[in-house]
């Protein structure tokens, strides 16, 4: 298991890595972060809503599944959001240059990353 940090900074040895975040959705309130280029407090707070969106429409739609991850696509960016899987109320965000980065890659790096994160 990696702790946070160690976490954070493995996410971003991939190529077109700008930051990353560490996130509890129950309150909006980032755990940690690496990078530059986003404004990670206000990204933590908004990112939050959408995830607990996303949570509530799957609830209503009455799905019973896992989000394995959300991606937002900019012009010049990826974000990727991957609500964690054995932290119950966490999730990672992810943010990648869009031009630099393989975003399969991304987003196998950021699942391999969470499943072996501790707090």
């Amino acid at each position: 298991m990696a702790n946070l940090n160690d976490s954070l900074n493995d996410l971003m040895s991939m190529d077109g890595a700008l930051c990353a975040a560490v996130v509890d959705y129950s309150s909006g309130m980032m755990l940690g972060s690496v990078g530059t280029g986003v404004d990670m407090e206000l990204a933590a707070a908004g990112n939050t809503e959408v995830v607990r969106a996303k949570m509530k429409t799957m609830k209503a739609l009455g799905l019973n599944d896992n989000i394995d991850d959300i991606l937002i696509t900019l012009g010049k960016q990826y974000h990727i959001i991957r609500p964690s899987q054995r932290l119950s109320g966490i999730f990672v965000y992810y943010v990648l240059d869009k031009a630099r980065s393989n975003l399969a890659l991304a987003r196998r790096k950021v699942a391999d990353v969470e499943s072996n994160m501790s707090m």
